[in-house]
C-alpha cells in the first residue's frame, strides 16, 4: 500500500517538476529559488497525499500550494538577491537570443500586477482552466477573466514585448 502511494508520487512528482519550477520563474522567482519553491511544493504534496490524489483538480491544488508558497517567500527579507563578488559563468554565445526573449517576457510580466501575473501564468504555462484557476486562487470565475482581459491588454502594448516582435533592439 505505502509502495503504491510512493510510486504514484514519485510519477505525480516527476511529471509536474519542471513546470512547477518554470511557474515559480514566471511569477518572478529567481531559478535557485524556484527549484526551491518546487522542491518545497511536492514536499507538501507528498505530505498530504491523500488530499492531492483525491482533489477534482490536482494541478489547480498543486498550484495553489505554489502560489501560497512563493506569497509567503516575498514576505520574507533573506529570499532577496545578495549582492556577490563573483559574477556566474558566462552561456555559450548561442544563448543570447533565447535570454533575450526570456528578459524580454520577465519585464513584461513584471509590469503586471500579482493577481494579473497570477492568472496569465496558470493560463498559459500551467494550462489551467477559468474553473482551475478561480479554485487555486479562490476567486470567481468572474474575476479570472477580468484579470485575464486586463492583463492581454496590458501585454499587447508592452514595450519589452513590441521590442521582442519588431526584432528591434534597445
Amino acid at each position: 500500500m505505502a509502495q503504491d502511494r510512493d510510486d504514484a508520487f514519485a510519477e505525480f512528482a516527476s511529471a509536474r517538476w519542471l513546470v512547477l519550477a518554470r511557474s515559480a520563474v514566471l511569477l518572478g522567482a529567481g531559478h535557485h529559488e524556484a527549484e526551491d519553491l518546487a522542491q518545497t511544493v511536492l514536499m507538501r504534496c507528498y505530505v498530504s497525499w491523500a488530499k492531492v490524489s483525491a482533489a477534482t483538480h490536482p494541478d489547480a491544488y498543486v498550484m495553489k500550494i505554489l502560489l501560497n508558497e512563493f506569497r509567503s517567500s516575498r514576505r520574507r527579507r533573506w529570499w532577496q538577491e545578495r549582492p556577490t563578488a563573483v559574477l556566474p559563468e558566462r552561456g555559450d554565445p548561442g544563448t543570447a537570443d533565447r535570454v533575450d526573449g526570456a528578459d524580454a517576457v520577465a519585464r513584461a510580466l513584471d509590469g503586471l500586477g500579482d493577481g494579473q501575473r497570477e492568472v496569465v501564468v496558470l493560463r498559459y504555462y500551467a494550462h489551467l482552466s477559468d474553473r482551475e484557476i478561480a479554485d487555486a486562487l479562490g476567486i470567481a470565475i468572474g474575476t479570472v477573466k477580468s484579470r485575464l482581459s486586463r492583463a492581454h491588454d496590458r501585454l499587447a502594448h508592452d514595450e519589452h514585448l513590441t521590442t521582442l516582435r519588431d526584432g528591434t533592439t534597445r
